[in-house]
């Protein structure tokens, strides 16, 4: 392909993909996803890879943290941006209590994504602890996607949603990242952790990391979508707003509203005859 974004293909793009990207030296943009129609507009704007988070527990459930989300809340988010999309490698996170307890559940669930839901691929949270979990699944065929830094699932151990990696536990980071990658991680994401850290293990490993509030040295960045549209209503310092979403349902709903009961709307345009 001439390239990760936008490059036309004709077929999803793969993890070797992503590894070559690499190589190039070719960043690339990852946003979530959770239904058909927004990964079928992310797919035709060249993004070549779309995750379908456990941030949908907030984003789409409405709770404050991604921890009540099951297996069986994603899967059909999942499929619907499986169905919704024909480029994107579609990655499905592992919910909070599916994979921790053993790599035999963590393959389970996998198992149950890929075959019920058409994931390519899964992502969990955590470096060592989960190695044992990493190691299966790849053996087992499985692209495993780590995520390391602020990990949202261990919000309460972590004692709140604050950067990760400074000072010794940047250490402790970095050499989560090179197990991860030895288990056969395909691509780290790193969130919330010092830049500068960010850069060193992005150099350091020859898998793509994927950035949320982790600076500009990584080989690629991932938002949610909600975030990204301005739907939001107090985003994380390291989130950018691209549209404004929230301001334009609102007015939209408004003017509706207003002919609704003006009685302008439906005009005879919308009318059957």
């Amino acid at each position: 392909m001439s390239s990760l974004y936008g490059g036309v293909t004709g077929r999803r793009v793969t993890i070797r993909d992503l590894a070559q990207a690499k190589e190039r030296g070719e960043k690339w943009p990852m946003l979530t996803a959770y239904d058909a129609m927004t990964a079928r507009a992310f797919d035709r704007a060249g993004v070549p890879v779309l995750l379908v988070g456990d941030s949908a527990a907030m984003v789409v459930y409405g709770y404050d943290s991604t921890l009540p989300v099951t297996v069986d809340d994603l899967l059909p988010l999942t499929a619907a941006v499986v169905r919704g999309s024909s480029r994107a490698l579609v990655v499905a996170d592992l919910p909070f209590g599916s994979y921790q307890a053993s790599p035999a559940q963590a393959l389970e669930t996998s198992a149950r994504f890929m075959k019920e839901a058409g994931a390519h691929a899964i992502k969990l949270e955590g470096g060592r602890r989960v190695l044992p979990q990493v190691e299966l699944l790849v053996s087992a065929g499985v692209p495993v996607m780590g995520h390391l830094g602020l990990t949202p699932q261990s919000v309460n151990a972590l004692g709140g949603y604050r950067v990760q990696g400074r000072g010794q536990s940047g250490d402790e980071l970095m050499a989560d990242a090179k197990d991860l990658e030895r288990a056969g991680a395909f691509a780290v994401v790193l969130e919330c952790v010092p830049a500068e850290l960010a850069e060193r293990v992005t150099t350091s490993l020859s898998i793509p990391t994927i950035g949320i509030g982790a600076g500009d040295a990584t080989d690629a960045q991932v938002l949610v979508w909600q975030d990204m549209m301005g739907l939001t209503e107090h985003p994380a310092k390291f989130v950018k707003a691209y549209g404004t979403l929230a301001a334009d349902l609102d007015r939209a709903a408004r003017a509706f509203s207003d002919e609704v009961v003006s009685g302008a709307f439906p005009s005879a345009e919308h009318t059957y005859t």
